[in-house]
């Protein structure tokens, strides 16, 4: 009877309590609650930007024959010499890319069902943008999939990655086939072509005058409602002209030698995506002469949030820091030396006349002397000056301190040089002062859509030709990006070879790593030219 009372108890205390034998609720939010919550759905679409392939990290230079790396444990040494695998690939975008596209899915698939705003016109405004934001962000992480992934079968084949355009869940099909890669230039295409139609060419503020035709249609008749969904305030995020942009660089991929023969995009194509991008800006007119220093230039510090400067495209959001100079100043500056350019890339400055430094004019016992400016720009030399108080960096194994050449093995250069390029002086790493300046990430720059230009175009219709795309020639770009450098206005070398296409490729792949080192685009994006290790 004891036992039984004991029993009968027990199931009262049970029953009594709220679902014991179900799971509580837990803090997981299902995706129904975007219909009526907009910063939710904005929230999916925003692990897109979290998730963008762009770094501040200079490191992948140290893969090709622009640098080497004094860490012993960089990922790259650790590539190149045998630890390489599926499960440890530091070039690897698979996952990356991937979770991206599924959140895009997730948005796209819900967004038109999403209250924005009680006001059917405004909620409009907003749904196209965010909309126009979700292609065009498919189309970045798709591009970026692409080049890591994309390549020839061995039977012959050019293939791309799977095309996923709907959200996948647990019972989807995973074991799916990889579309070709032109079927994946059509989608990123396709992608981008709707963002172009949803998106505004740039954010910012404008006048009641200023409405686009299609919303005044819809009764939008003052500019401050417009505002609200594509104003100051969403400046930063991909417009039509970053997309615009986008576009080009798939195209110049495309059409490259790697690619050409299984797509049907040429050169020509590639040149008018590039030339629409540059026209917008008044073509070589346009190039900002100031623009090969962006990551030093003194309008750093007054830029207003999300405004880019006129070299830059599209830029990360600014940060105050000194990581990058802790990483790569020498030793004596109390910085790591991580990044050494290489006597190779040293070799790719030409003379100050233009001509590479096999012309006679070179001096190796004088080897840094009437030299391409770039090069004490963009690389700490032996006996230049470096950091806040401009001290002499020795980097000669007749140095008296750890800059010199392997005087020590962890933080000293193994080549002779140090990384100048994208850091700035005004930091000061030592702990007694710990100093930090505004630092951001150049994603996309006008110089790089130029080369793109000429590279196309000179493929195209030879060094001096438009084709009709522009006014301006492949010769002509490489001209002012040159003047910029500060190579002669003369440019003897230049004018030697104007009418000579195969010089012309040589000369404007060696244009590209000059200009583009330490900026993340040595693997798959240099069109014509590879130099890749």
């Amino acid at each position: 009877m004891k036992n039984i009372f004991k029993f009968l108890v027990l199931m009262l205390v049970i029953t009594s309590c709220d679902d014991v034998f179900e799971p509580a609720i837990e803090n997981i939010r299902d995706l129904d609650a975007m219909d009526k919550e907009p910063a939710y759905a904005q929230g999916i679409l925003a692990n897109a930007y979290i998730l963008l392939p762009y770094s501040s990290n200079p490191g992948s230079d140290v893969a090709t024959d622009n640098a080497v790396s004094n860490d012993i444990n960089n990922y790259y040494l650790a590539m190149a010499t045998g630890s390489w695998s599926s499960q440890s690939n530091p070039l690897s975008q698979w996952e990356g890319r991937q979770n991206a596209i599924q959140y895009i899915n997730l948005f796209l698939e819900r967004t038109d069902e999403v209250l924005y705003s009680q006001n059917e016109a405004i909620n409009t405004m907003f749904n196209d943008r965010l909309k126009g934001e979700a292609y065009a962000l498919r189309a970045l992480h798709m591009y970026y999939l692409l080049l890591a992934h994309g390549g020839w079968s061995d039977d012959g084949r050019l293939l791309g990655t799977t095309i996923r355009t709907e959200p996948e869940t647990a019972v989807s099909n995973f074991n799916v086939p990889r579309n070709t890669f032109q079927e994946c230039v059509n989608q990123m295409f396709a992608d981008i072509d709707m963002a172009i139609d949803l998106l505004p060419l740039d954010y910012g503020d404008i006048g009641d005058s200023e409405i686009p035709e299609k919303y005044k249609s819809l009764g939008v008749t003052n500019a401050g409602d417009y505002n609200r969904a594509n104003g100051n305030h969403i400046r930063g995020r991909i417009s039509g002209r970053i997309i615009e942009a986008v576009k080009a660089q798939i195209a110049l991929l495309a059409a490259s030698p790697a690619y050409q023969a299984g797509t049907d995009i040429g050169y020509e194509d590639a040149a008018g995506y590039a030339a629409l991008v540059l026209n917008r800006i008044n073509g070589v007119a346009g190039l900002d002469m100031n623009g090969n220093t962006w990551y030093s230039n003194d309008d750093i510090d007054n830029l207003d949030a999300g405004v880019a400067p006129s070299e830059i495209i599209w830029r990360s959001t600014m940060e105050s820091s000194n990581e990058l100079e802790k990483e790569n100043f020498p030793p004596s500056l109390f910085g790591n030396g991580r990044i050494n350019p290489t006597q190779n890339l040293v070799d790719a400055f030409p003379m100050r006349n233009g001509y590479p430094i096999s012309d006679v004019s070179y001096d190796p016992e004088n080897p840094y002397f009437n030299r391409d400016p770039r090069l004490e720009k963009y690389i700490v030399l032996n006996e230049s000056e470096q950091g806040s108080g401009d001290e002499v960096i020795v980097t000669g194994t007749y140095s008296n301190n750890s800059n010199g050449l392997n005087k020590d093995n962890g933080y000293s250069t193994r080549t002779g040089y140090y990384l100048r390029k994208l850091l700035r002086s005004d930091c000061n790493p030592d702990p007694e002062f710990n100093t930090e300046q505004k630092h951001y990430t150049a994603r996309i720059r006008y110089t790089e859509i130029f080369l793109a230009y000429a590279e196309a175009a000179n493929e195209a219709w030879g060094p001096t030709g438009t084709g009709g795309a522009s006014s301006y020639s492949a010769y002509d770009v490489v001209k002012a990006i040159r003047q910029r450098a500060g190579i002669d206005s003369d440019d003897l070398y230049l004018e030697s070879i104007k009418s000579d296409q195969d010089m012309m490729r040589e000369l404007i792949r060696n244009e590209r790593r000059i200009e583009l080192c330490f900026e993340n685009h040595a693997f798959g994006i240099c069109g014509v030219g590879k130099w890749l290790i």
